[in-house]
Formats: C-alpha cells, sequence, structure tokens
C-alpha cells in the first residue's frame, strides 16, 4: 500500500493524456511564489490567473509560448494509506477507527499556452488540463467483529478531470488619469468524472478510472488591473457559469453489505482579489480568495486560499521565488513554496517549484517558456 501514491501518480499522468483541467493554475513560477498571479502573472501565464494581465508587456516582447508546464501534488496528512495497512493485517477496533474521517487527495495538471502581444487586442490562446482525485474510507459498523467490519469496510475514490482550451483577450486603457487593463477568456470545457468503490483489501488505485463519464460545456473567465508605476490591485474571476457535474453512481457489495457510491462536483465561479508591488528586480503579492470552492459535495474539501509569494531577480538570468499559502476554508496546515528561474541569454526558461505541507503533503511543478 505504502506504494500506492506512486502508482496514482502514473496513473494520473496517463488520465490527463486524455482528460484534463480545472480552476487551478499549472505554473512553476506562481507555484513557487505561494501561488499568486492575480497581479503578478506574465502574458503567457495570465489566463491561468487573471486575463487582464495578458495586455501587460514588455515593449520587446513580440511572441512567447508556454511549453509546457507540469505540477504534481498529493496530500496523505491523514496517512490513510498507512492506515489502511494496519487495519488490513490488525483488524481491530482501533485501527478501524483510525481510518474512519481520513482522506488522501492526489493532483496532476498541464497547460500550454501562446501570447501575441500587441496594443489593440492582446491575446493568448491557451489550454490546460487537471484532474482531481480524492479517496475516502466507509467503515462499517455494524460487522459481528472486528474481521468482520473490516471486510465489509470500503475505500470510495472519486476523480474529476476538465480540459480546458479558450483564448484570453485584453486592452489597456487610460481611465480618468490611472491605469486599466481588462480581460476575457471565453474557454471550452471538457469534463470527466470517475467513481469507484474498492474493499480495504483490494483497494488498488488503478481502479480510479471505473464508471468514467464526460461532457461539454463553454464557460467564460474575466479580470481587471489598477496600476500605478510597481503598484498593482487585481480582481478576477474564473468560470463565471456554475456546473453541478455528477459521476456515475450505483451499488457494489463488499464483504455481504451494499454500498453506495455517487457524488457531485460544483464547478462554480471563484472570485479573487490581489496587490502587489511588481517593480523589475523584486516582486511581492498577495491574493486572496473571496468565496469558497465547494468541489465534492460528499468530501470536506472545500478551499478558500490566502496567498503570498516573493521575487528577486539577478541580472534577468535567474530568479529566486518564495512563497506562502493557506487554505482558510478549513483547519489546515500552511503551505511553504519554494523556487529557481534559470533564464541563460533570456532566450529560453525554465522554471521549477516545490511546495511543502508535511513529509505527507507535497507537490512540485515545472515548466519551460520561449519569447520573441
Amino acid at each position: 500500500m505504502k506504494t500506492q501514491l506512486k502508482t496514482l501518480a502514473a496513473l494520473i499522468v496517463a488520465t490527463s493524456m486524455s482528460a484534463d483541467a480545472s480552476t487551478l493554475a499549472i505554473d512553476a513560477r506562481g507555484d513557487a511564489m505561494g501561488g499568486t498571479g492575480v497581479v503578478s502573472a506574465s502574458y503567457l501565464t495570465a489566463p491561468f490567473y487573471n486575463p487582464a494581465l495578458v495586455a501587460i508587456y514588455r515593449r520587446n516582447d513580440d511572441a512567447g509560448m508556454l511549453l509546457p508546464s507540469l505540477g504534481l501534488n498529493y496530500n496523505d496528512e491523514d496517512k490513510m494509506l498507512d492506515k489502511i495497512d494496519n487495519a488490513v493485517n490488525n483488524p481491530s477496533a482501533s485501527a478501524l477507527n483510525e481510518l474512519n474521517g481520513t482522506q488522501a487527495k492526489v493532483d496532476f495538471g498541464g497547460a500550454v499556452a501562446f501570447g501575441l502581444p500587441n496594443r489593440y487586442i492582446a491575446a493568448n490562446i491557451f489550454g490546460k488540463a487537471y484532474v482531481e482525485n480524492v479517496a475516502t474510507p466507509d467503515i462499517d459498523q455494524t460487522g459481528s467483529n472486528d474481521a468482520d467490519k473490516a471486510a465489509r469496510s470500503a475505500v470510495k475514490t472519486a476523480s474529476v478531470a476538465v480540459t480546458e482550451i479558450g483564448i484570453s483577450l485584453a486592452k489597456y486603457q487610460t481611465l480618468f488619469g490611472q491605469h486599466f487593463s481588462f480581460g476575457v477568456s471565453p474557454k471550452i470545457q471538457r469534463t470527466y468524472t470517475y467513481a469507484s468503490v474498492s474493499s480495504l483489501n483490494d483497494f488498488n488505485l488503478n481502479n480510479i478510472r471505473e464508471n468514467s463519464q464526460g461532457d461539454t460545456a463553454f464557460n467564460i473567465d474575466a479580470g481587471a488591473l489598477w496600476f500605478h508605476g510597481p503598484f498593482r490591485l487585481g480582481f478576477s474571476a474564473k468560470n463565471m457559469l456554475s456546473r453541478n457535474i455528477e459521476t456515475a453512481s450505483g451499488t457494489k457489495n463488499i464483504g455481504g453489505k451494499d454500498i453506495q457510491y455517487g457524488y457531485e462536483y460544483q464547478l462554480t465561479p471563484l472570485y479573487t482579489v490581489g496587490a502587489g508591488f511588481v517593480a523589475d528586480y523584486f516582486q511581492f503579492s498577495v491574493d486572496y480568495d473571496l468565496n469558497t470552492e465547494k468541489k465534492f459535495t460528499q468530501f470536506d474539501d472545500d478551499v478558500r486560499m490566502l496567498r503570498a509569494g516573493v521575487e528577486v531577480d539577478l541580472a534577468r538570468q535567474i530568479q529566486l521565488r518564495g512563497g506562502y499559502m493557506k487554505n482558510m476554508a478549513r483547519d489546515s496546515e500552511g503551505t511553504i513554496t519554494a523556487g529557481i528561474g534559470l533564464r541563460p541569454l533570456n532566450i529560453i526558461e525554465m522554471d521549477i517549484a516545490a511546495s511543502y505541507t508535511s513529509p505527507q503533503a507535497m507537490g512540485a511543478s515545472i515548466n519551460f517558456i520561449a519569447t520573441y
């Protein structure tokens, strides 16, 4: 069981080849800076944070490519996988009680973008892929003894994968003597869902692709930015058209007990404000979600993030980054982030980021950028 996270990571890579994306950004630079980006993203990564930033670029920027950006995060702070091993090998009331209420998550994503900055209508064509996976035990309380309860207990898994393809359009304007930019991102989303139920003994994360179903819909993001010199304020609205996505549902017999499965995933608008100081060689920014994302209604996975990040640029060749983020919707630990950007001769840029919450909750991302 201790190898299951590695198995799931490999599985999600395979899953994302046919189904991808979400409300989350997938960008190693932003990940290193605590996940910030509403006022600090570049014109290439702007669609993933705030489309208004597509219109903010340097005078010598003619075009750019983000190809690709990849990220992986896992969270097993409850030590669910180890506790399943313990409950299977030593079925006791204490082992089952320790397992009850635990949860594990693994997320994987990728993104590409092609930016076309210009003073008329700046544009960015983008694609993003993200898979969110949640697993939680269903512990039986009716068995005649501990071994019977363990045999009648199960692990439920639910996954949602969303592929986005769209275009961000943005325009810089001066209003009442103030500098603004506004942007929109119309996009097509293809959503897949998966649901499975397994006994504790037969739990295998390869089953996560069972009971697949999908649909396609239109959605839109929007954003605005005010700036004066290095000072910036921004606002973004993602997935402005709400959707309730249902997985397949049914009943599976585990140890003589019928266990029902079926989940609902809420893809709802996310409103975020940002503020920052963005200069040539130093940046600091803070993003805060104004509302809570509910996500899977049957799981305790609500998200409302506070993020902060900093970047120091050394001669435009090396960028050192750090940050912090915390989910304000749950009583959870904060996450420390760090990363580096390498830009040899300003021809191509490679960004690497890592995040650390605990030994059971970490992540990493990488992306490559070329500008012309």
